[in-house]
């Protein structure tokens, strides 16, 4: 396994890092033990980055982390998230300090850890100033629970305005960025990327399979057995399903599964440095570990850009990726009527 540093902070990491979404009740392996063997596996196959949300599975998520990981804390560089809400009590959610005082003492003592190596803000918040976030992590660097800080699906904008607002405070600034990125999802590449190599922050990309999309089993005017691929509209685009049955001869071209394929492109960008593995079983993990070590040709990335041009997404943005307020809400978009009237 060859190790990157993760952005400027001197902290190395796997290329491949282990994401710990799909261990938990919710929606992946009910099994402690089996989720336990999964990340026993993957550390030992070098992996040395786990990441996981509070959010995930309620909680649930953490507390199989932080079993598989006693007696191996130290060789793993541990990363977790707050702002998904936790209740339905209106405070235990946001990034606020109130709630990021108190989500990171719930998550340690389910983590059974002192601390953690990466502790990142899940989605921006429009409700709170980014000063008040970057204070309250700062306080929590100082005190020793928490190395370095992170974002995730940031828009260019925001992370400029953090990266400032923490130059000008003397406050911690986000050290890492942690968007969505595939060879479907390739927007993050105008602008996301290069304002996060700019600030010298390492990237941790998920979905790089495209919630399953490239790993090969899902075939235009085919049935899928993915688990939810009901639930997931994406799966029946169009230009998404149009763009895999391009890339599948592709990769047969090259000799390579779709999955190794996707993975290799995905960690094949200067700015990324590591890309989320998503395993919910055994054999999801042995197919990834399998192709940590391929190695995209440039005739194969030009191919890549033929069929998805660089910085572009294709078909339905990803549900679960940010949407800014000023897209979510039309009241943001329109001024009032008699102001419309008026002109």
């Amino acid at each position: 396994m060859q190790y990157r540093t993760l952005g400027r902070t001197g902290i190395k990491v796997s290329p491949y890092a282990l994401g710990a979404m799909m261990f938990g009740a919710s929606i992946g392996n009910t099994d402690h033990d089996d989720s336990i063997r999964i990340i026993h596996k993957a550390l030992s196959a070098g992996i040395n980055f786990v990441d996981t949300a509070d959010a995930y599975s309620r909680g649930e998520s953490e507390e199989i982390v932080g079993k598989a990981l006693k007696g191996r804390r130290a060789d793993v560089v541990l990363a977790t998230k707050v702002h998904l809400p936790m209740g339905d009590d209106p405070n235990h959610r946001g990034n606020s300090r109130r709630w990021i005082m108190t989500a990171v003492e719930n998550s340690l003592r389910r983590l059974q850890a002192d601390h953690i190596d990466l502790y990142q803000i899940h989605r921006p918040d429009p409700d709170t100033d980014i000063e008040e976030t970057l204070s309250a992590l700062s306080d929590l660097v100082h005190s020793g629970k928490v190395r370095v800080i992170g974002s995730s699906t940031m828009p260019a904008s925001d992370i400029v305005e953090a990266q400032w607002v923490a130059e000008r405070r003397g406050l911690a600034r986000f050290r890492t960025e942690q968007p969505t990125y595939s060879v479907l999802n390739r927007g993050i590449e105008a602008e996301v990327l290069p304002a996060a190599q700019r600030y010298g922050m390492g990237t941790l990309v998920w979905s790089p399979l495209a919630k399953g999309m490239l790993t090969g089993r899902i075939r235009k005017g085919q049935q899928t057995d993915l688990r939810r691929a009901a639930m997931l509209t994406s799966f029946s685009d169009e230009r998404r399903l149009d763009a895999v049955e391009q890339l599948i001869p592709l990769a047969e071209e090259a000799g390579l599964p779709m999955t190794h394929l996707a993975m290799a492109f995905a960690i094949a960008h200067p700015g990324v440095s590591s890309a989320l593995l998503g395993p919910r079983t055994m054999e999801h993990l042995d197919d990834l570990l399998a192709g940590v070590d391929v190695t995209l040709t440039d005739e194969i990335l030009d191919r890549i850009d033929e069929i998805v041009p660089p910085g572009t997404d294709v078909g339905t943005p990803d549900q679960s990726a940010y949407l800014p307020q000023a897209l979510q809400r039309p009241a943001l978009r329109r001024r009032p009527v008699d102001e419309r009237a008026a002109a």
